[in-house]
């Protein structure tokens, strides 16, 4: 499904987000759209927290229904 696929590419980008925040203490987020209360910024977190809250529903489908999606 296109839908996991998308929320799984915004949960690795978040990953590498913290990452870079817990090793370097930089945002790339917050960099490359003009700081963490800039609109831009707000809204990829928005869309990585929810791309997060779908993620969970991955761990309670079975392999059947995702293999035949």
């Amino acid at each position: 499904m296109i839908l996991d696929r998308i929320a799984l590419l915004l949960v690795i980008i978040g990953a590498f987000n913290w990452g870079s925040i817990g090793l370097f203490q930089f945002d790339l987020v917050a960099f490359i759209f003009g700081g963490q209360g800039a609109l831009l910024s707000r809204i990829v977190y928005t869309l990585v927290a929810l791309a997060g809250i779908w993620c969970v529903s991955l761990l309670f489908r079975s392999r059947e229904e995702s293999s035949v999606m």
